[in-house]
């Protein structure tokens, strides 16, 4: 199932469940913040690549996401899928 947030009344944008996963589990690849996960990130990092521009490919369309989730107050929704991370993560 597909949801979708309003960004402004005229735009839907649509978030894959997946990709919340994703940033719950990935680690940033490059730059100052390299190896700390994607929803770790701090907001005014995010804001930057928001400012000068978000990298191509699933790095840039995460980054972007994460800060169209912190930019609007949600982190909180991120951490049902944090805990489930961390409890899959120590079964293993």
């Amino acid at each position: 199932m597909t949801r979708h947030l309003h960004a402004c009344p005229t735009a839907v944008t649509f978030i894959n469940p997946q990709d919340l996963e994703r940033l719950v589990t990935l680690t940033m690849p490059f730059g100052k913040y390299k190896g700390r996960v994607i929803a770790d990130l701090p907001g005014h990092y995010l804001n930057w690549f928001a400012r000068e521009g978000f990298p191509p490919g699933e790095i840039g369309r995460l980054l972007a996401l994460m800060q169209e989730l912190d930019h609007n107050g949600l982190r909180p929704l991120l951490a049902p899928l944090r805990e489930r991370s961390n409890l899959a993560a120590r079964q293993r």
